[in-house]
C-alpha cells in the first residue's frame, strides 16, 4: 500500500489529506463539545441539525463545483478552497449561538463540497495504474480512519490542558499546511472537454450517475453507510455523557474506538479486494454495519460501547472504500470530476436524510429505539443494493449500435461479433447514452 507513495505528487497530496483530515477531527470533537455546552442534553439535535446544514451545502454545491472543476485549473482551485476554510474556522472559538454555528458550518462545508471532489477527481490521474489505484483508495480510507483514530486522541490530550475551543486551532493550521502541501507539485490540466454549457456540465455528472447500475447500487449502499455513521457520529457524545454520565476524554475514546476499526478494514481491503469483486465485499459491510445497529440498541456500557463502536468502524470502511474503484470505472477522464461530485451529493443526500433523524430520534424516541430503527433503514439500503447491482457486474458487455453506420470508428473497438454488435467496457457517453441491455 505504501509503495504508491513513491509518486512524489500523490505523497504531497496524500500529506495534505493528512493534516487536513487531522484539523477537521479536531474541529469534529470540538463542535460535538461546543454543542454540548450551548444545549446539554439536546445536544444531539442541534449536533444532528448542523450536520444536516453541512449536507445541504454538499448536495446542493458539489455538482455545481464538479461542473467548474472540469475547466478551472486544479491547483489554484484547490488552494483558494482551502483558505477558505481555514478562514471560516478561524471565527469557529468565537461562537456562542447555535444559529452561529449553523452559519459558519454552511459555509465551511461548503468550500469543502467543492474541494474533496475535484481532489478525488485528480487522484486516478496522477495513478492511472488500476492496482496503484486501489492502493491509494485503501491508503486514503485509512487516513480518514486514522484521523478518526488520532483526532479524539490528541483532542483528548489537548482537553487537559487547554479549553475545547482552542482545538479549533488545529483546524485552521490543518488547512494552511494542506494548501502548501498542494502548491509544492503540479497537478494535471483538466482533460479537454466538448463544448458544454454550465447547465450541461452541472447536471451530466448525476445523468451519468443515475444512468450506471453499479452506481445506482452504490447509492443504495451509501444510505446503509450513512445510517450507521450517523448513529456513531451524532449520539456517541449523548450516549457517553449523558446515559453513562462520563467525560469528553471518554467521549473521545468511543470515537477513536470506531476509527480504530475502520483502520484495521483499511489495512485488509487492498489483498482482498486483489481477489473478491468490489459487489460482495460492500455489500458484506453493509451487513455488519446492520448487525452492529441492531446491537446498539441494547449497549448500556462504556464497555460494550467500544467493541461495538470498532465492529461499526469496520463495517464502514469495507462498505464505502471500493467506491473510487467504481467510480473510476464508470466513466472517461474528462467526465470524472463531474462523476464524482455527483457521488459527493447525492451520497451525502443520504447523510442529509440520517444526520437530522439521528439527532432527532435519540432525542424524542430514546437511543435505543434510534438505533433500531436506523437498522431498518441500513436494511433497505441493503436490499435496494442487491436488487439495482447486478451480480454479474461483468466489464465488458456485448451490445448493438443500430444508430451507427458500419464503417464507424467506434465499431472497430472490441471483440466484434458482427454487423453493428460487438463487446467492450461499457460507460455512459454520447456513444452509450443508455445502460446497454444484457443478452
Amino acid at each position: 500500500m505504501l509503495g504508491v507513495l513513491q509518486n512524489r505528487t500523490y505523497r504531497h497530496l496524500f500529506l495534505a489529506q493528512v493534516v487536513a483530515l487531522v484539523g477537521t477531527g479536531l474541529a469534529t470533537v470540538a463542535l460535538g463539545l461546543l454543542a454540548y455546552e450551548i444545549a446539554g442534553p439536546d445536544a444531539g439535535a442541534v449536533l444532528g441539525t448542523a450536520l444536516a446544514i453541512k449536507m445541504i451545502a454538499y448536495v446542493g454545491i458539489a455538482p455545481i463545483a464538479g461542473a467548474f472543476a472540469e475547466v478551472l485549473p486544479r491547483r489554484p482551485l484547490l488552494v483558494a478552497l482551502d483558505l477558505v476554510r481555514a478562514a471560516v474556522a478561524l471565527c469557529l472559538p468565537f461562537v456562542t449561538e447555535v444559529w452561529q454555528v449553523y452559519v459558519l458550518i454552511f459555509v465551511l462545508q461548503s468550500a469543502s463540497a467543492a474541494f474533496t471532489p475535484a481532489f478525488q477527481a485528480t487522484i486516478p490521474e496522477v495513478l492511472p495504474d488500476e492496482k496503484d489505484y486501489t492502493r491509494a483508495l485503501s491508503l486514503s480510507r485509512l487516513a480518514y480512519d486514522l484521523e478518526s483514530l488520532i483526532s479524539p486522541a490528541l483532542a483528548a490530550a489537548l482537553l487537559t490542558i487547554i479549553s475545547f475551543h482552542s482545538l479549533f486551532g488545529g483546524t485552521v493550521i490543518g488547512f494552511l499546511v494542506s494548501s502548501a502541501l498542494v502548491v509544492s507539485v503540479v497537478l494535471p490540466a483538466p482533460s479537454k472537454t466538448e463544448r458544454r454549457s454550465v447547465y450541461e456540465r452541472t447536471t451530466r455528472g448525476l445523468r451519468l450517475y443515475l444512468a450506471t447500475p453499479r452506481l445506482r447500487g452504490l447509492l443504495a449502499i451509501c444510505l446503509s453507510v450513512s445510517a450507521a455513521g450517523s448513529m456513531v457520529i451524532v449520539n456517541t457524545v449523548v450516549i457517553v455523557q449523558s446515559t453513562f454520565g462520563l467525560t469528553q476524554e471518554s467521549t473521545a475514546l468511543a470515537l477513536a474506538a470506531f476509527g480504530g476499526g475502520s483502520m484495521l478494514a483499511a489495512l485488509f481491503l487492498p489483498k482482498l479486494l486483489d481477489t473478491i469483486p468490489d459487489r460482495p465485499v460492500m455489500l458484506a459491510g453493509a451487513a455488519v454495519l446492520i448487525a452492529g445497529l441492531l446491537a446498539a440498541s441494547a449497549v448500556d456500557s462504556i464497555r460494550t460501547l467500544l467493541p461495538l463502536w470498532c465492529l461499526l468502524g469496520i463495517g464502514y470502511s469495507i462498505a464505502q472504500t471500493p467506491s473510487g474503484r467504481l467510480l473510476r470505472r464508470s466513466a472517461h477522464a474528462e467526465d470524472r470530476p463531474a462523476l464524482f461530485a455527483a457521488h459527493f451529493a447525492l451520497s451525502h443526500a443520504a447523510w442529509l436524510i440520517t444526520y437530522p433523524l439521528a439527532g432527532w430520534l435519540g432525542a424524542t424516541i430514546g437511543l435505543s429505539a434510534a438505533a433500531l430503527c436506523l437498522a431498518l433503514l441500513a436494511t433497505s439500503g441493503l436490499a435496494a443494493a442487491m436488487v439495482l447491482w447486478p451480480s454479474d457486474d461483468n466489464a465488458e458487455i456485448e451490445h448493438d449500435h443500430d444508430d451507427l453506420p458500419a464503417d464507424h470508428p467506434h465499431l472497430a473497438e472490441g471483440a466484434r461479433r458482427g454487423g453493428h454488435r460487438h463487446t467492450h467496457a461499457v460507460v455512459i457517453d454520447r456513444l452509450h447514452p443508455e445502460w446497454p441491455s444484457r443478452p
